[in-house]
């Protein structure tokens, strides 16, 4: 599998000739509304009931997320933006506190186009909602849970307990210990639930590594990944090349 989850369905004549015609082809055209659709039409010339002149082929995060989606396209609803795109990554947080430091985390799956969502959950004031989410994420079509927690930081571990998905913790700086107790509370979990830690307040590298972990499954992930590494290359080669030519004083004063 190249995919997360991935469906085919049968075009089949629901009619004689042109009438048969004539709803296929609309049924072709609600599918290619669909993100991650693509149809096959075989073109055979004549129109018979039950007669199999095509398929559609859905590919998409996961399972529940494609059933919905060939619903959509069976029965002509309108799609809306939830049913046409399920976040692949869950980004939560304690409070509205950590949102300066966890937006980096969108930033980059923006970037590299990844579909999220940010919600505040959490584990000492919310407890039922953490389950709720933690539980009931992957029903949904999250692959990769970021967790940012400040103080205790106690939410990427709980989650980390609850869900089988991934989970990148972010500790949060704090207005004491420098986020130091945060760090070594997200890093110091029991054997048996895991939880990556980024350093301190680094939601970006949270949101990177999200984006290699789906990229083990998505060829254009993982090529984006890897133009996305070329070009920090380049932008570093371009510096040094620009240092040299300058001097290290010229250099300073023309980036200050």
């Amino acid at each position: 599998m190249k995919t997360p989850a991935a469906i085919m369905y049968n075009i089949l004549g629901e009619e004689e000739g042109e009438l048969g015609f004539r709803l296929a082809h609309q049924l072709m055209k609600r599918a290619l509304t669909i993100p991650g659709a693509s149809v096959h039409w075989y073109n055979k010339p004549e129109m018979r009931k039950q007669r199999k002149m095509g398929h559609i082929t859905i590919v998409g995060p996961s399972l529940s997320n494609l059933e919905g989606n060939l619903a959509t396209i069976i029965e002509g609803k309108i799609l809306d933006d939830t049913t046409a795109v399920a976040p692949r990554v869950g980004i939560i947080m304690g409070s509205d506190s950590d949102l300066p430091v966890m937006k980096s985390a969108a930033e980059i799956l923006e970037m590299f186009g990844v579909p999220h969502e940010i919600r505040i959950v959490s584990a000492h004031r919310t407890p039922e909602l953490m389950y709720s989410y933690a539980s009931s994420a992957h029903k949904r079509g999250v692959q990769v849970i970021i967790a940012g927690a400040g103080g205790a930081a106690h939410l990427p571990g709980m989650v980390a307990a609850i869900t089988p998905l991934p989970v990148i913790g972010v500790p949060v700086r704090g207005s004491s210990l420098d986020g130091i107790d945060s760090l070594l509370s997200i890093v110091q979990m029991p054997r048996g639930v895991p939880v990556a830690t980024v350093a301190v307040n680094n939601a970006t590298n949270a949101g990177l590594l999200a984006v290699r972990m789906l990229g083990v499954a998505d060829d254009n992930l993982l090529s984006r990944m890897s133009q996305y590494q070329e070009d920090q290359k380049e932008s570093v080669l371009r510096k040094g090349d620009k240092l040299e030519k300058l001097g290290w004083e010229s250099y300073l004063n023309s980036t200050s």
